[in-house]
C-alpha cells in the first residue's frame, strides 16, 4: 500500500467510526465502545506506517482536483513533512487515549453513543488539517472542529454552564474565522492556488502584494481557534464539557491547530515584521496574563485551562522569532503532558467529589485514594514547570533559546523586538507557571482535615491511560537530538543561558509558593472531624445534597474552607480578585461588543414594530373597514336577507315606474 493511500485512511478511518457510531448507537449499543476505540488506534497506527516512511526527508505531495472552479483551483492535496508526519502521530495517541479512558468515566452516561461518535469526528477534522495541503481543505477541518467544540463542551446540556459556554467557545471562534476566511481569499488571490507548496513558493519568490493585511487577518482566526489574547476568553469556560473533551481539546486538537497552522505557512508571516511584531505582543500578553490568572483559579480545570492558554502562548512566541521547530517541539510535548494533567484531574475529581482546589485542601488522604493519579500528574505537572530532564524542560528551553537568538541579533528570521518580547514574558512565565503548578500539587494532594470521601476505584481504562501518558511526559524532551531531521534541521539544543535562567526562575517560583503554602496553612483554622467540606461560595443545602448523594460523613456541621488558606491569594495579594476573573476581560466585550448589539438589536425590534408594521397595518385598515361593512350584511339571518330581497324589489319597482312616467 502506497505512503499517500496509508495517509488517506489516516482521517478516513475515524470518520468512518464516527458514522457508524451515530447509526448503530441506539440500535446496536454494543458496538459503540469497539466503533470508538478501533478506529482511533487504527489510525494511530497508519500515522505511525506514514511517520516512518516520510521519515522526516522530503516533503509527500499528492492531489487532485476536485472539481473545476474557473478560477482558483479547489485540490484535494496532501503535503506531509516531517511536522505533518509527528502532529498526526501526536493526535492518534491523545485521541485514542481519550476515547479508551471515556469508556470508564462515561460508561453509565446515556449520551455516551453520541460523544464518542463526535470525538472521533473531531480527530477526523484534525488530522485532515494536518494532512491538507490545500487551504480550502483544510479549512473544512478548521470549521468541522468548530461545531464538533460546540456539541462536546455542551455535553451536558441540562446545566446553564454548559449551554453558554458551548454558545461562547462557538461565537467566539466564529468572530476569528470570519477575517480567517477572507486572508484566504486574499492569499490564494495573489498566489493564484490554494495550495500550500504554490502559496509558499509565490512567498518565496516575493509574488505576495499584501502580506500584513493577509497575515494579521490569517491572526485573527488563529488567535480564536488557539485561544490567544484577546479571543482566548472562550477555553476557561469550555471546562463545563467532560474532562476527556477538555484533555482532547487542550492537547491535540482545536487550540493546537492555530499553532499548527502557522507553523506550516510561516513564510507568510516572517513576510511582515509587523506582523511578526503584533505575533510577539500576542504572546507575550496571553502567556504572561494567563500565568497570573491561573495562579487564582479556584476550580482544578480551570487552573489546568489558563495554564494551556499559557502554553500556546509560548508556541505562538516560537513562531513569532521565526522558529516553527522550537515552537511544534513544544506543540508535541505539551500535548502529552496536558492530556495526562487533564486526564489525571478526571480522577482527582472523581476520587474527591468536586472540581474545587479550596475543598480538596481541606481533605486528607487524597494521594492513597488516587495513587495513580497522584505519582502521573506529579510527573506532568514537573514537565509543566519545566524541570529537567521532564520533556517540558526542552521543549520550553528551545523556545527561550530561539527568543534569545532573535534579541541578540544572531539571526534575522524575526525583527529583534520580537525576540525580546519574547524573551522576557517567557522568563517572566517560567515563574509564574511554577508557582501555579505548586499550588495546584500541594492544594490537591497535601490537604489537611477530613478524610477524602470513598468513592471507590477507578476503572483500569482511566488508569492506565495515565501511565501510557507519563512517558512522552518524562522521556520525549530527551528526543531533541533527533527532531531537526523532522524540523528543517533546526537546532533545538537547550541553550546554558536561557537552561540556567529559567530552570532557576522555575525553582524559585516553586519554592516560594510553598512557603507561602506553609505559612497560610499554618494560620488556618483546622476542620473538625466528620465535617462535611464544602467550598465558601456553595450553597449550604447544594452541599447536603451532594454530600448525602455521595455518602459523606454527616457527623457534624458542614465546614467551609476559609479564603487564607490559597497561598495564590497571599502570592497575588490585591491582583489576586482581578485575576481570578481574566482581569474582567468578559466584562469589557461585555460593554464594548455585547451591550452595542443588543441595543442595535432593540432598535431594530423597535423599528419593525412601531414603524414598519404602522405601515403595514395602516395599509390594510381600508380594505379591513370594507370587510367588516360586507361582513355586518352576512348576518345569516334568513327573514333579514328576505326583507333585504323584497325592500330591493320595491326599489327596483319604484324606479322603474319612475322612469316609465318620466318617458
Amino acid at each position: 500500500m502506497t505512503t499517500t493511500t496509508l495517509a488517506g485512511l489516516v482521517p478516513l478511518l475515524p470518520f468512518l467510526g464516527a458514522a457508524a457510531g451515530l447509526l448503530l448507537g441506539r440500535t446496536a449499543p454494543g458496538y459503540v465502545r469497539p466503533l470508538a476505540v478501533l478506529p482511533s488506534l487504527t489510525s494511530l497506527v497508519l500515522a505511525v506506517l506514514v511517520a516512518v516512511r516520510q521519515g522526516g526527508g522530503q516533503a509527500i505531495n499528492a492531489a487532485t482536483e476536485l472539481t473545476p472552479t474557473g478560477s482558483v483551483p479547489i485540490e484535494l492535496a496532501l503535503h506531509i513533512d516531517g511536522f505533518a508526519a509527528l502532529v498526526a502521530v501526536l493526535v492518534g495517541v491523545v485521541a485514542s487515549c481519550v476515547q479508551i479512558y471515556s469508556t470508564g468515566y462515561l460508561r453509565d452516561d446515556p449520551r455516551y453513543p453520541s460523544y464518542a461518535a463526535l470525538i472521533s469526528l473531531f480527530t477526523s477534522a484534525m488530522l485532515l488539517v494536518v494532512y491538507s495541503g490545500d487551504l480550502i481543505v483544510l479549512l473544512v477541518g478548521w470549521e468541522v472542529m468548530g461545531i464538533c467544540s460546540y456539541f462536546l463542551v455542551g455535553h451536558y446540556w441540562e446545566t446553564p454552564e454548559a449551554r453558554a459556554a458551548s454558545i461562547k467557545a462557538f461565537l467566539v471562534t466564529k468572530l476569528g474565522d470570519v477575517p480567517f476566511l477572507i486572508g484566504l481569499f486574499a492569499l490564494a488571490t495573489d498566489a493564484g492556488s490554494f495550495r500550500i507548496t504554490t502559496v509558499l513558493g509565490t512567498v518565496a519568490s516575493g509574488g505576495l502584494h499584501h502580506p500584513t493585511l493577509i497575515a494579521l487577518l490569517l491572526l485573527a482566526g488563529v488567535a480564536g481557534k488557539s485561544a490567544l489574547f484577546p479571543l482566548h476568553t472562550w477555553l476557561p469556560d469550555a471546562m463545563a464539557g467532560p474532562t476527556p473533551v477538555s484533555a482532547l481539546i487542550h492537547a491535540a486538537t482545536m487550540v493546537a491547530a492555530g499553532i499548527y497552522f502557522v507553523a506550516r505557512l510561516l513564510p507568510v508571516f516572517q513576510a511582515s515584521s509587523a506582523a511578526m511584531v503584533v505575533l510577539a505582543v500576542m504572546a507575550a500578553v496571553t502567556m504572561a496574563g494567563s500565568a497570573l490568572a491561573a495562579l487564582a483559579q479556584d476550580d482544578i480545570k480551570r487552573v489546568l485551562a489558563y495554564s494551556t492558554i499559557g502554553q500556546l502562548g509560548y508556541m505562538a512566541g516560537a513562531l513569532a522569532v521565526g522558529d516553527r521547530g522550537a515552537a511544534v517541539f513544544h506543540l508535541l510535548s505539551h500535548g502529552a503532558f496536558k492530556a495526562l494533567l487533564f486526564l489525571a484531574a478526571g480522577v482527582i475529581i472523581h476520587a474527591s467529589g468536586t472540581n474545587s482546589l479550596a475543598v480538596m485542601s481541606r481533605m486528607t488522604g487524597l494521594r492513597s485514594r488516587a495513587p495513580d493519579a497522584y505519582w502521573t500528574m506529579t510527573v506532568a505537572l514537573l514537565a509543566l514547570a519545566a524541570i529537567p530532564p521532564f520533556s517540558g524542560f526542552f521543549s520550553k528551553e528551545a523556545v527561550l533559546g530561539a527568543a534569545e537568538h532573535v534579541a541578540t541579533g544572531h539571526t534575522e528570521h524575526a525583527p529583534g523586538s520580537a525576540g525580546w518580547i519574547v524573551l522576557v514574558a517567557g522568563l517572566v512565565t517560567a515563574v509564574l507557571t511554577a508557582a501555579y503548578a505548586t499550588r495546584l500539587w500541594l492544594l490537591a494532594f497535601h490537604g489537611r482535615g477530613v478524610k477524602a470521601p470513598d468513592h471507590g476505584k477507578e476503572p483500569r481504562s482511566m488508569t492506565v491511560v495515565l501511565w501510557v501518558l507519563a512517558v512522552p511526559s518524562l522521556a520525549f524532551g530527551l528526543a531533541y537530538g533527533r527532531l531537526p531531521d523532522w524540523f528543517d534541521g533546526r537546532d533545538l539544543t537547550p541553550v546554558l543561558t536561557t537552561s540556567v535562567l529559567g530552570t532557576g526562575l522555575a525553582l524559585v517560583g516553586g519554592i516560594v509558593t510553598y512557603g507561602a503554602w506553609r505559612h497560610t496553612t499554618a494560620l488556618a483554622p483546622r476542620v473538625p472531624m466528620g465535617a462535611v467540606v464544602a467550598h465558601p461560595d456553595a450553597e449550604p443545602a447544594r452541599v447536603e445534597a451532594e454530600a448525602i448523594a455521595s455518602h459523606a460523613p454527616m457527623f457534624g456541621d458542614v465546614a467551609y474552607a476559609p479564603d487564607p488558606a490559597d497561598p495564590g491569594r497571599l502570592l497575588l495579594g490585591p491582583l489576586h480578585r482581578h485575576a481570578a476573573v481574566g482581569f474582567h476581560l468578559d466584562a469589557v466585550y461585555h460593554v464594548l461588543f455585547v451591550r452595542p448589539v443588543q441595543a442595535g438589536a432593540a432598535l431594530v425590534r423597535f423599528l419593525d414594530r412601531e414603524v414598519v408594521d404602522t405601515y403595514v397595518r395602516g395599509a390594510a385598515a381600508l380594505p379591513r373597514l370594507l370587510g367588516a361593512a360586507v361582513r355586518r350584511a352576512q348576518t345569516g339571518n334568513v327573514q333579514t336577507y328576505v326583507s333585504a330581497l323584497l325592500a330591493g324589489t320595491v326599489v327596483l319597482v319604484v324606479a322603474a315606474l319612475l322612469v316609465a312616467t318620466g318617458a
